[in-house]
Formats: structure tokens, C-alpha cells, sequence
């Protein structure tokens, strides 16, 4: 499958950084895409796990004997 890019900016930073790497054009654009999928898998994976793990928190039932030493204001900040 071809894949065609129009933008004639975004061909000549694929040229550039293929003649730079020494790789072909085709390993330079996987490579970019490579990185910036992990990037992102990075970043929503780790979104999920602090979801996860807040949902867990939140499930923990509040302790009638609960003490809380400190003084809070009507906005939920210390005093």
C-alpha cells in the first residue's frame, strides 16, 4: 500500500533526516511513528493505571473514627 504525502515541508524533513540517519525514507517515517506511538501508548497507559488505581481508592469505605489533625477551609484547603 502507497502512501502519499502531499505536504511538500513534511518531504523534505523525511529527505533531510534520511540523508542525516543514513537510513532509507520508509525507516525514518517508521522509526518517527515508532517513537511517537510509544510516547502516546505511554501516556494512556499510564492514564489508565492512575484511573485504576483512584477507582480503587475511592471503593475504600470512610472510617467513622477517621481523625483528620488538620483544620480545612470551605474551599477543601488546610487552614
Amino acid at each position: 500500500m502507497a502512501l502519499q504525502i502531499a505536504n511538500p515541508v513534511v518531504v523534505g524533513k523525511v529527505e533531510r533526516l534520511a540523508k542525516a540517519t543514513g537510513l532509507s525514507k520508509t525507516a525514518v517515517v517508521e522509526r518517527a511513528l515508532d517513537r511517537l506511538l510509544g510516547e502516546t501508548m505511554v501516556k494512556t497507559d499510564g492514564d489508565k493505571r492512575v484511573a485504576a488505581l483512584l477507582a480503587q481508592l475511592d471503593r475504600v469505605p470512610d472510617r467513622a473514627d477517621a481523625f483528620d489533625p488538620m483544620d480545612w477551609d470551605g474551599q477543601g484547603l488546610p487552614k
